[in-house]
């Protein structure tokens, strides 16, 4: 559980913080206290710097990250309200504004914090400490906006949002900004390497993340041998894979494990939680929840059997592949059909001559029974169950098609807003039973945004750019054991063949291991293979079988690198499209 002392700390900044301006870079940001009071005592100080860390809420920040899984490979929004995902995206829209906006802020905050902390009576070894948390938090922020906007206006001082005027620097220039704010916390001797579980400061910044965010920022500039140097330096500073069962991992009560190097803290009140339970679960979740986003069909087939060889269907379904996507609807039927379900399916396409009364459901199910271990314990796959609750009362229930409403006995059909369809639903991040979570829209279970798995699978990738192939899948091997995966190099179908094929390997166990954490999106703008893995032919939200709901439609490179938004620009007139002269939206 989390400590009373950050509790009360988190609380009283949400009420402090109730009329915040929404400016490029607030200039008083700190509601009920003027800014220029709030530097004046060592307590108005600790709330200014926890103000910073408040900015991890926004959604783009940190809180609502998750949902840009809509654009990586693992997730889809069932409304298709993603305008980037359909090539009718503009400069204007409110994805860019609200992305760059929201990083503004907390470097707003920031900025506040390290000009005016010298002047604070405080001990200065704190003083030291917050300084370095302040510029770790302004390096995050920067981080963020460089990866997509390639270039961005570099702010380093307070200014009133009217003096807002400057350019874009290039990409390079803002690599270095962040690279002297981290290289600064790394060198202060007075911000610890980590903090434990239950300590009062846990959630604060680490000397850890300071190594780990270098360490990124040197991987986007493909500064192989730097960045490995950081991200080996980060379990130097503690912090480790957690030990136990990959689904525990995203329980509340190891959220505090060695594993998470950077989170958004939460605790179960209103606006203070999360909402991952609520848009990932389904009406069968306590809370009665959404299922706003789905899995995608395709994502799941790319996970691999337990053994490590390639998932195929024809494997377990002979001919499978070469069937009509609606066809192949008959093998995910329940047993025991209707006349009328008969009729139903037959008329929606289903091969009913494949239709087993009984035995259809264990047919399917062994897809599924012998893969990787990832798949299941994030994911409801069919005729798997899933503990959930009506009300206060808790029941199993199983993902069956087609679904049939008010069985009065267990096990009970898995409820989803969208029953006239079937889909692959999260169980990752999704409350199990009724107790786990005090309501669905704030979930006590803190976001993580930088696991020790990420840096793993980060230092593999430079081991691997760097021709040191053994130190690069001993790396995937521990993300691979924790899992319970076959282990690279064990067999045949895991014998890594070169420097390509471990690439792709690596890429492959990203996209597994981060499923739904809002991680893979920018992965794959990172790789420069975003088109090719979210963009084939056929592309988009499917039912399980490949029948296609709507389609994905790539917009050109362009979108490899974001626009200064547009409302910006009729602020900044010395603001571009883009910067190097890059072309986008």
């Amino acid at each position: 559980m989390k400590a009373i002392k950050n509790i009360l700390s988190i609380c009283s900044v949400a009420l402090l913080l109730g009329s915040c301006q929404a400016d490029l870079l607030e200039t008083k940001p700190y509601g009920n206290v003027a800014a220029g009071n709030m530097w004046t005592s060592e307590n108005f100080a600790d709330k200014g710097v926890t103000a910073i860390y408040s900015t991890l809420r926004k959604s783009y920040v940190g809180l609502g990250l998750y949902q840009m899984d809509c654009l990586g490979v693992s997730t889809d929004c069932r409304d298709a309200d993603y305008p980037i995902m359909r090539n009718t995206i503009t400069t204007s829209n409110g994805m860019f504004s609200s992305y760059w906006s929201e990083h503004y802020s907390g470097i707003s905050r920031a900025n506040d914090a390290i000009v005016h902390l010298p002047e604070v009576d405080m001990p200065e070894n704190k003083k030291a400490r917050y300084m370095a948390e302040a510029k770790v938090l302004r390096a995050y922020f920067y981080y963020k906006l460089n990866i997509m906007y390639k270039g961005v206006p570099v702010y380093l001082e307070p200014v009133e949002a009217s003096e807002c005027t400057k350019g874009q620097e290039t990409e390079a220039a803002v690599w270095q900004v962040i690279e002297d704010d981290l290289t600064a916390a790394i060198n202060e001797p007075n911000l610890p390497n980590i903090y434990t579980e239950g300590s009062s400061d846990y959630g604060r910044v680490t000397k850890g993340l300071a190594y780990a965010l270098r360490g990124k920022a040197y991987l986007y500039q493909k500064e192989y041998a730097k960045a490995a140097a950081d991200f080996e330096a980060v379990s130097q500073c503690g912090f480790g894979l957690f030990e136990g069962d990959y689904k525990q991992l995203f329980k509340e009560a190891n959220e505090q494990s060695k594993e998470m190097i950077f989170s958004v803290q939460c605790i179960g009140l209103d606006g203070l939680g999360n909402d991952i339970s609520f848009r990932y679960g389904t009406r069968s979740s306590f809370g009665s929840c959404w299922n706003t986003y789905l899995v995608n069909a395709d994502f799941v087939e790319t996970y691999e059997n337990a053994d490590g060889s390639k998932f195929n269907w024809n494997d377990y379904i002979p001919g499978y592949n070469e069937m009509e996507p609606a066809a192949r609807a008959v093998f995910f039927l329940r047993d025991g059909l209707t006349d009328a379900e008969k009729e139903a399916m037959k008329t929606a396409g289903a091969d009913m001559s494949k239709y087993l009364p009984e035995g259809n459901e264990a047919r399917i199910k062994a897809a599924y029974a012998n893969r990787d271990p990832r798949l299941t314990a994030s994911i409801i796959t069919p005729y798997s169950t899933y503990d959930g609750a009506n009300g206060s009362n808790e029941y199993t229930y199983t993902l069956r098609w087609p679904f049939r409403a008010g069985d009065v006995s267990e096990p009970f059909d898995l409820k989803t807003d969208t029953n006239n369809r079937f889909y692959y639903l999260y169980r990752k991040f999704v409350a199990e039973g009724a107790s786990e979570i005090p309501n669905r829209s704030y979930s006590p279970i803190d976001v993580p945004l930088i696991r020790y798995a990420d840096i793993l699978l980060n230092l593999a990738e430079c081991y691997n750019e760097l021709n040191q192939e053994d130190k690069a899948i001993a790396c995937v091997n521990q993300v691979r054991e924790r899992a319970g995966a076959a282990l690279l190099n064990s067999n045949d179908a895991t014998t890594v063949k070169g420097q390509d094929d471990l690439r792709e390997r690596i890429r492959n166990e990203r996209r597994w291991e981060f499923n739904g954490e809002g991680v893979n999106f920018f992965d794959e703008m990172r790789w420069g293979t975003w088109k090719e893995s979210r963009f084939f032919e056929g592309a988009g939200l499917k039912q399980m079988w490949g029948t296609l709901q709507y389609d994905y439609t790539w917009s050109g490179d362009r979108v490899y690198t974001w626009p200064a938004p547009w409302s910006e620009r009729q602020l900044n007139p010395n603001l571009k499209l883009a910067v190097d002269g890059k072309i986008n939206p």
